[in-house]
């Protein structure tokens, strides 16, 4: 069962690669400046070995029925091996199981604009480049 957070989680699934863990972890905890604003991720990282391996399916049974974020973040075998280390961002709530990637960097638009839900998740679904992977969004 995923832990009792009072932010979203962003939970480690792949662990053959420490280096792009802390990479990503470091990335995501960066403010991000736009303009005279700063924005910061509020998440919690979970990096439990039990975790390991566990597929979107897995993840989503072992989500508690309280889980009170209507998203989550995955660092799998993929935003590890990946060059932009494209973090899996999931729906909770909206269409449950729907996930795009994006870049660690972009965590914190993600992360603050769901949380207040002045944005909703297809809004950022439907803005990944070509690849799928959610880099933000272009004018």
């Amino acid at each position: 069962m995923f832990p009792t957070t009072d932010n979203p989680v962003v939970i480690r699934t792949a662990f053959d690669n420490q280096e792009g863990w802390e990479t990503i972890c470091r990335l995501i905890r960066a403010p991000v400046c736009e303009g005279t604003n700063t924005f910061y991720a509020y998440v919690e990282f979970v990096d439990i070995e039990r975790y390991r391996d566990m597929s979107l399916e897995q993840l989503l049974a072992a989500l508690p029925p309280d889980y009170k974020h209507s998203f989550f973040f995955v660092v799998d075998g993929d935003a590890l091996s990946g060059a932009d280390f494209p973090v899996l961002v999931v729906d909770v709530h909206e269409s449950r199981g729907r996930a795009f990637r994006t870049t660690p960097t972009q965590v914190q638009s993600i992360e603050n604009n769901l949380s207040i839900a002045n944005m909703g998740f297809e809004e950022f679904a439907e803005a990944v480049d070509g690849d799928g992977v959610f880099r933000g969004f272009r004018d």
